[in-house]
């Protein structure tokens, strides 16, 4: 990115008008938004040129007071930048670039290099528009990346630039996003289709991984799905922690009601091929125009089984859930037939990350070498487009890595600034070709300074997970790839004496972990040998 250093003046004249339209002018259109605020006080929209590298922001705040937009840090706002305008009583405007010297208090940039395109106030709103860099001379300005973005908004209730905790807010936000839905064909057929688990009633537990299996629409020719959203109740939305819509083999025998997904009854873990997936933090997703989820024919599932993980860390008695996902579907068709590929580290048992780690990283090994005879016919090369990302709460940093005949090709996907609250599909900016014989490396980074005992993958959200989902055509029925270390080797290269995997984990327990011993097994994850696990639709 370019260093760009914009020098702009901080009193300006007002620009006074009663409605949002007139007075900013004739303003081209932003196509992204969001509230960044749980009482939808203050709205945010923006758009970009990648080419020019430069963001504009409008942000919009029920105050009479001065309001503030930046970009912070994961643990604190000390060292956020803070860009901040007010309308004063004489009319002028106030525009200035600061920076946060502690978390009270404001210190204006040495450089400025925001550029102030629109500030008014009317009877309800004050109104802030202006574009800044991505990446700036200044090192106090905060880089706009394509990473997942944490956005700082503050505001006063009157023109005294005073910060206040209270109306000072915090959200994680992708900002450079490829596609606007809007920029996407909506067919005049369509039809809605839920799937959903109807008047749960949540346990008590912890963790709680919900199962049953429903149809998906009966039709009597060939139709794509091209969208889906989550349907969560307003009162459960902090207890969903993720659904997943897998596709079962018509031959499969699947068993009625709802059950724990691993539990007791292996029937209920039947059928691994995901169709799509929502976590915590996403939002509805509308595939291309050129690719779509095919149902209707006679090599399409008939039925799906639905997954809802619910974490009830409080314990709270007595709720009952109605969640799920709202599938969009047509008889338009499109151009290809997507899937879902699963990537990542082979969750349990032989996951760990050791406890009290700055830094972790953890690596899971793809061989596609394999996939045409797990396939049952010939794989021929896929064209991924876009992505989901999902760990755990220690997660920091995920991205996925391809190569081919021993050379690295590509980071197909990932993020650097990862947020466990914000797991959403996203689109690459452009597709990616994977051939048959690949390898496709999934790295997971994970801090676990505030625990005092391993952490080891699992279902809870306090247990953890490595994986990256990618969407992809045309469809094979390869359903996930994972890896995992061969984990009696880490042992040995950790001083323990160890037979068999179990003995290796258990031996885990017996390791004094220090920064010395945490890189020592870090090292070790990355140079043992990986077994590589393939599953197929069952």
């Amino acid at each position: 990115m370019a260093c760009v250093l914009l020098l702009r003046l901080l009193l300006l004249t007002a620009l006074a008008a009663p409605s949002q339209g007139n007075r900013l002018g004739s303003t081209p259109r932003l196509r992204f938004s969001r509230f960044l605020d749980p009482s939808n006080v203050i709205f945010l929209r923006w758009d970009f040129d990648l080419e020019a590298e430069v963001i504009t922001f409008e942000l919009q705040v029920r105050t009479a007071g001065w309001v503030g937009l930046g970009v912070t840090h994961r643990y604190t706002n000390v060292g956020g930048d803070l860009v901040v305008g007010a309308v004063l009583p004489n009319g002028n405007v106030y525009f200035s670039d600061q920076h946060l010297v502690d978390e009270d208090t404001l210190e204006e940039d040495g450089s400025q290099d925001a550029e102030l395109l629109g500030l008014t106030e009317d009877a309800v709103y004050t109104t802030m528009r202006f574009s800044r860099p991505f990446r700036s001379c200044d090192p106090h300005d905060l880089d706009i990346t394509g990473d997942t973005v944490r956005v700082l908004a503050a505001y006063g209730l009157d023109d005294t630039l005073k910060m206040d905790q209270g109306r000072a807010f915090v959200k994680s936000i992708f900002l450079l996003q490829v596609v606007h839905p809007d920029d996407l064909d909506a067919p005049e057929d369509t039809i809605i289709h839920d799937l959903e688990i109807t008047d749960f009633l949540i346990p008590e537990d912890d963790t709680t991984y919900a199962c049953t299996f429903l149809p998906l629409p009966i039709v009597s020719k060939k139709h794509h799905i091209y969208k889906f959203e989550p349907k969560l109740m307003d009162h459960n939305e902090t207890i969903v922690h993720h659904i997943l819509v897998y596709a079962c083999g018509n031959a499969s025998v699947l068993p009625k009601g709802i059950s724990d997904c691993y539990g007791a009854d292996p029937a209920f873990s039947l059928c691994s091929q995901v169709i799509v997936g929502w976590a915590v933090g996403g939002t509805s997703y509308q595939f291309p125009d050129d690719v779509g989820v095919s149902i209707g024919t006679p090599l399409d599932p008939q039925w799906i089984r639905l997954e809802i993980h619910y974490s009830n860390f409080h314990n709270r008695p007595g709720l009952y859930d109605t969640s799920g996902i709202r599938m969009y579907y047509t008889a338009r068709l499109r151009a290809h037939d997507m899937g879902v590929l699963q990537l990542g580290v082979f969750t349990f048992p032989i996951h760990f990350i050791p406890p009290r780690a700055e830094s972790f990283l953890s690596y899971g090994l793809c061989k596609t070498e394999k996939f045409e005879e797990m396939n049952g016919a010939p794989v021929p090369d896929i064209q991924v487009y876009g992505y989901l990302l999902h760990t755990h709460l220690t997660g920091r940093a995920l991205q996925a890595v391809q190569y081919r005949n021993g050379t690295q090709l590509r980071t197909i996907c990932k993020d650097a600034s990862y947020d466990f609250n914000l797991q959403e599909t996203r689109d690459l900016p452009g597709r990616v070709e994977i051939k048959p014989g690949d390898e496709l490396l999934v790295e997971c980074h994970y801090q676990t300074l505030d625990r005092d005992s391993l952490t080891f993958g699992g279902p809870s959200t306090i247990n953890e997970m490595c994986l990256i989902f990618l969407f992809y055509y045309p469809r094979n029925n390869i359903s996930s790839c994972m890896g995992y270390p061969d984990i009696i080797y880490v042992a040995h290269e950790l001083g323990e004496e160890v037979s068999d995997s179990m003995e290796g984990m258990m031996a885990l327990n017996n390791v004094e972990w220090t920064p010395e011993s945490i890189k020592k097994a870090e090292k070790a994850c990355k140079e043992a040998q990986q077994m590589v696990i393939i599953k197929t639709i069952d």
